[in-house]
């Protein structure tokens, strides 16, 4: 009998996660096709081109910044995405936006953390329109190594209760953890072409890995 019991508890034991743990949801967020499940300015500033949502220009300067946006928001994920910024004059600038939300004041500006994209920024952490400053900044050094200049990059963005790591290119830029407990850490994932230059930023194969809740951590 201590033989059978022996081995049912060793049988147990090995079963893969895979079987004892259901998979993580994937989510699908933009069709490739229309702007279904997204919020912005759809007249002027994006437009969807061969799969991607595609904000600013090459020709006219960007006024200032603009988002799109989902219209549901999320909390506990990885988001995976491809990005190319292209640029020729000014301020080059994009960046992915989650937990996030939209402001009144002015209307076209998002407050939440960033992905960030452009020179001087790749695959660092901004506040947006919060305390406005990077709260974790990748290696110079690590990021010659790592982006492809004018061409289609990698993102993946971990969030998982307080801690968020930002991965470029599948190599890991940021690992920050939020101290302040009154900072969201839930709402909308935006796109964002920046304002003040002839730049154009492409987005698509935007994949959502939706995660279970996790406490705080004091």
């Amino acid at each position: 009998m201590r033989i059978l019991l022996f081995l049912l508890v060793l049988f147990v034991s090995n079963i893969p996660n895979s079987i004892s743990q259901p998979k993580p949801k994937q989510v699908r967020l933009f069709d490739g096709k229309t702007f279904r499940g997204w919020e912005g300015d759809t007249l002027r500033t994006w437009r969807i081109q061969e799969g991607a949502l595609v904000g600013g220009s090459l020709t006219a300067k960007v006024p200032h910044n603009e988002f799109i946006s989902t219209t549901k928001s999320y909390a506990n994920y990885i988001l995976k995405l491809k990005f190319k910024l292209t640029g020729s004059e000014g301020f080059i600038n994009g960046g992915v936006q989650f937990h996030s939300q939209r402001i009144t004041n002015p209307a076209y500006e998002m407050i939440g953390y960033q992905a960030d994209i452009g020179k001087g920024f790749w695959g660092s952490l901004y506040d947006e329109s919060r305390r406005n400053k990077l709260l974790a900044t990748a290696d110079s050094m690590q990021i010659k190594k790592l982006l492809r200049p004018n061409d289609w990059n990698d993102y993946q963005v971990h969030t998982e209760g307080q801690r968020i790591q930002i991965f470029l290119n599948g190599t890991l830029t940021v690992d920050y953890t939020e101290t302040d407990l009154a900072i969201p850490q839930s709402g909308r994932i935006a796109l964002q072409i920046h304002g003040g230059g002839k730049a154009q930023v492409y987005y698509k194969d935007i994949i959502l890995e939706e995660l279970p809740a996790k406490k705080k951590r004091l």
